[in-house]
């Protein structure tokens, strides 16, 4: 919290992002110079772009794995097809 107490009555964990942004914000001719402050400590509040960052990698784990099993349904359709063989496997099944 920007109190600077935390839940269990130390600092709390945004503390240091919080007085960092505060003085910068003291002695800035403008707000805008301090947006990178800013953004640190809404950052350590709400893990946004934390959580951004991994949506977007369990998607690409999604979008590989579904890749995968694309990949692996191609290969038993083909394996298993009607295409003319060689008949190696069907002489040495009738034996």
């Amino acid at each position: 919290m920007s109190s600077g107490f935390g839940l269990d009555g130390g600092r709390g964990r945004c503390f240091h992002f919080w007085q960092e942004f505060n003085k910068c914000y003291a002695s800035a001719d403008f707000p805008q110079q301090c947006l990178a402050q800013r953004d640190d400590y809404l950052e350590c509040l709400h893990h946004t772009k934390e959580f951004a960052r991994v949506t977007r990698i369990k998607a690409e784990e999604l979008k590989q794995a579904d890749e995968k099993k694309k990949l692996k349904e191609a290969a038993n359709n083909a394996a298993t097809s009607n295409l003319p063989r060689l008949n190696i496997v069907d002489e040495k099944q009738k034996q």
